[in-house]
């Protein structure tokens, strides 16, 4: 890439204007890719440690020699890209609510949209995941009621600090409880938040799951210096969820 900065995609969404914008970072050099939501930068190929932590510490506590997992949010696509890295893993599908970024990535506008849409595993799915968490139907359009071993959720900053607020009833006991319906017995419920760990968040998931459980996800930071942090919570649907 030539230019310094370049304004890839633009378009109005309900939720605010969207952007897809690729620069180069001055200090290292490094092509990036990031995407802003109105006034807030919503991520950056910069850091993908939590994207990817995610993944990993939740499929590493998903049982099964195959899964059937979903991600909420497709972003970059950091999150559906390491679960796809899991062998175990069957099938993905990937919960977006904003078509422009579905198709990003199936025009091949982000470095990984030919990856992920190529992959027969995986699935993009334009809906509303918090809508579809909630519902009977549950996330797959094309088997209604179908339960899954994992759910990876990357779309709000943080549990407290929700993009809309529509969101924030799913971060409660009653949201959570049918978020548990849609996994099979002993599945996994992961979560990215941009804060540090939340003692409220936790009592709420640990009354609602059957184990839960905060990881503190530590990442360079070259653009403050020295180290940043993510969190990664891990919970574990009852063996009895029916």
């Amino acid at each position: 890439m030539s230019a310094r900065f370049e304004e890839i995609d633009w378009s109005p969404t309900p939720m605010g204007d969207i952007s897809l914008r690729r620069r180069r970072e001055p200090s290292t050099g490094t092509e990036v890719y990031e995407v802003k939501l109105g006034d807030e930068f919503l991520m950056s190929s910069l850091f993908t440690a939590g994207e990817v932590a995610l993944s990993e510490l939740g499929l590493a506590a998903a049982q099964g020699g195959e899964l059937d997992v979903v991600v909420g949010g497709l972003g970059l696509g950091h999150t559906a890209d390491a679960a796809l890295a899991d062998p175990r893993v069957r099938s993905l599908c990937v919960v977006e609510a904003l078509g422009e970024v579905v198709t990003w990535h199936r025009r091949g506008l982000v470095p990984l949209g030919d990856r992920l849409a190529s992959d027969p595993r995986c699935r993009l799915v334009q809906g509303d995941f918090f809508a579809k968490a909630t519902s009977a139907d549950g996330f797959d359009p094309d088997s209604p009621g179908r339960r899954f071993d994992a759910v990876l959720l990357d779309i709000d900053h943080a549990p407290e600090h929700v993009l809309h607020p529509d969101h924030a009833p799913f971060y409660e006991p009653a949201g959570l409880r049918a978020l548990a319906g849609q996994l099979r017995p002993g599945g996994v419920f992961a979560l990215w938040s941009n804060n540090p760990p939340s003692a409220p968040f936790q009592a709420v998931l640990a009354d609602v799951f059957a184990e839960a459980e905060a990881h503190e996800v530590t990442f360079d930071n070259p653009l403050k210096g020295g180290t940043s942090a993510n969190t990664v919570y891990v919970a574990r649907a009852r063996a009895g969820t029916a």
